[in-house]
């Protein structure tokens, strides 16, 4: 006879709040834990192409599915994501996510998920992670463009990977925001936030104006009609992007290919083969490096997962 593995004991699902996330994850700790999962799970965790669908002229419904055929992640799971950026007139997150975590080996419903933030942090720490492989080491400046919800993420993200930054600029369409951001970053208590100066500025430089040295980041665009930066930058930068999806989805990349900008063979790697070591990251102080990010099922599992687990274990410590 078979003998299944505790999780298919789990009968009621759980429902995992905002409040309980943050009380589980943390910057740090999700970083580490992608950096040691990730390339094992992507030899077991299959991501069907997710499901976009416009909702209306400035809305998106996306629909991400995964699931592994791995012992050690024994899950299925879905995000649901809705995309409404003309919220940041209502003073409401763009961005809103559920997330449904099932047993791969029964089927059963283990765990609901309020997802917003699981996004949250899951796309501030890729971001951070690749930050780890491709910003110069020594980087003392931090320049943020937008002000929303995502940017303390990422911030904070990148300050745990980065001690050496001492200087935060945050730029935003509405200077007001900016300013604000910068003032509530200023007031938090945290030791990650210690030394650390937060400002505002009021104009951005095209990208031909990136300095030498600079990585650039770019995570809010997923499909081909949106674009986060200009043709320049991505021709003076070695190009990296979080799966190679993005070459499909991405409006900077897809744009750039059909321009003749760079050519899909000009990207030089992935975030796995990075960690891996099997594309080199960073080559010199003067280069500038980016990195693209369009999200992955792969990562939300991963996330899911951790905090999952680590809710399991905890009550089970309670319970003895």
């Amino acid at each position: 006879m078979t003998t299944l593995p505790n999780i298919a004991a789990a009968t009621t699902p759980l429902f995992i709040s905002t409040t309980t996330l943050h009380s589980i994850l943390n910057h740090e700790t999700l970083i580490t834990h992608l950096q040691t999962t990730l390339p094992t799970a992507s030899l077991s965790v299959s991501t069907p192409t997710r499901h976009s669908h416009s909702t209306s002229q400035n809305s998106s419904l996306l629909l991400m599915p995964s699931f592994s055929s791995s012992p050690s992640i024994p899950y299925t799971g879905v995000k649901l994501v809705t995309s409404h950026p003309q919220n940041s007139s209502l003073t409401l997150p763009s961005i809103h996510a559920c997330y449904a975590l099932f047993s791969s080996i029964t089927g059963q419903t283990l765990a609901l998920f309020d997802a917003t933030d699981l996004t949250l942090f899951r796309t501030s720490s890729v971001s951070a992670l690749a930050s780890s492989y491709l910003s110069n080491p020594n980087s003392e400046i931090l320049v943020m463009v937008g002000s929303g919800n995502l940017s303390p993420h990422l911030i904070t993200a990148h300050l745990s990977i980065r001690p050496s930054i001492k200087r935060v600029i945050i730029w935003n369409r509405t200077h007001d925001r900016a300013a604000e951001l910068a003032a509530r970053l200023r007031g938090k208590k945290e030791p990650i936030f210690d030394g650390v100066s937060f400002e505002h500025c009021g104009c951005l430089d095209e990208g031909e104006r990136l300095k030498k040295g600079a990585h650039l980041n770019l995570v809010g665009s997923f499909k081909p009609s949106m674009m986060e930066c200009d043709d320049e930058a991505l021709r003076r930068g070695r190009v990296f992007v979080d799966n190679h999806v993005a070459m499909e989805e991405a409006g900077e990349l897809v744009g750039a290919f059909e321009r003749g900008v760079i050519s899909k063979d000009d990207v030089c790697g992935s975030l796995v083969e990075l960690i891996k070591g099997e594309k080199l990251g960073r080559k010199s102080e003067s280069e500038i490096t980016v990195f693209k990010s369009v999200g992955s099922g792969i990562v939300d599992l991963l996330t899911a997962q951790f905090v999952y687990e680590t809710l399991k274990k905890d009550d089970q410590s309670e319970q003895h």
